[in-house]
């Protein structure tokens, strides 16, 4: 059953039989459909672009996304858990982890520097110019509204009444189950670099690129002969609800009548906000074992 906006969230991770051997390489996986709103189509874009440039929406770190949980084991509720903040717990955590185990885990941990390498550990989706321009459509009010979808894996370990269980690793033994709620506030966005983005678009799609339109290869290495420091990379995600300067337009433009061209980088204030969204699936992926009437025999 998926769990609208503002709704609790209660899943089973062990059972009576199930002895939790490695906590820390234990997860939820969460999908998640959410409907985020924009002030601007970004459709001034020239046709030749509009591929390579991205928006990049998730979060900062899978575990943002619990925003209070509440643990019960064996049909008892753990004290001390109940008004736990999950955000200020995943920080501290986050916060003593090796950058090595926050690059190689897939879809947890958003580092800046690898979302524009489009790094399988980032946790959210990537949206070009021309999506954004298709499933706005011939809407007309702003803001203007596009679904997204992706999928957040939180490793057990985060949150910070497990964390300790990696120095216990026999000592949940039994029915354990979590509830929790989805914190709307965790998450963020940001606009991948333009340069990478664009290269990388060029790299997947030289073929056919190569077989169809030569006019879009040209301006390709125009904008990468051109490209300047108009816009300036500010290094850090902004909160969906808050706004960014993003890139609304780039195009070239034509200077003289020999061919001379400028490229033109159009910047604005952008707000990107989330409306609403839905849990499609959660399961759990827990590793341990479990011990069978033929194995205790």
């Amino acid at each position: 059953m998926p769990a609208l906006f503002d709704k609790e969230i209660i899943i089973s991770l062990s059972d009576t039989d199930h002895d939790i051997t490695y906590i820390q390489y234990s997860f939820l996986s969460i999908v998640l459909t959410a409907n985020i709103q924009l002030d601007d189509k970004f459709d001034k874009i020239d046709e030749s672009y509009n591929d390579g440039l991205v928006l990049f929406v998730g979060l900062k770190s899978g575990s943002n996304i619990i925003r209070e949980y509440t643990i019960y084991h064996r049909g008892k509720t753990i004290d001390g858990s109940l008004q736990n903040v999950a955000r200020t717990e995943s920080f501290i955590y986050n916060s003593i982890k090796t950058k090595f185990e926050k690059n190689n885990r897939k879809r947890i941990h958003s580092l800046y520097e690898n979302i524009h390498n489009f790094d399988t550990s980032a946790c959210g989706t990537y949206i070009s110019m021309r999506e954004i321009e298709e499933l706005i459509g011939n809407q007309t009010s702003v803001p203007y509204t596009i679904p997204i979808r992706f999928e957040v894996s939180i490793p057990l370990d985060d949150l910070m009444i497990f964390s300790a269980f990696t120095d216990y690793p026999n000592g949940l033994f039994g029915d354990l189950k979590i509830k929790f709620k989805i914190n709307p506030h965790a998450f963020v966005f940001c606009q991948v670099n333009p340069i990478i983005s664009t290269a990388k678009y060029y790299t997947m799609n030289k073929d056919k690129l190569l077989s169809s339109s030569q006019q879009k290869l040209m301006d390709t290495d125009f904008m990468f002969r051109n490209w300047c420091l108009t816009f300036q990379d500010i290094n850090q995600f902004t909160q969906l609800g808050c706004t960014a300067d993003l890139i609304t337009g780039l195009h070239a433009e034509l200077l003289t009548e020999s061919g001379l061209k400028n490229l033109i980088c159009d910047i604005k204030p952008v707000t990107i906000s989330i409306n609403n969204y839905i849990i499609t699936e959660v399961k759990d992926i827990m590793a341990g074992y479990k011990a069978t009437d033929v194995y205790l025999n």
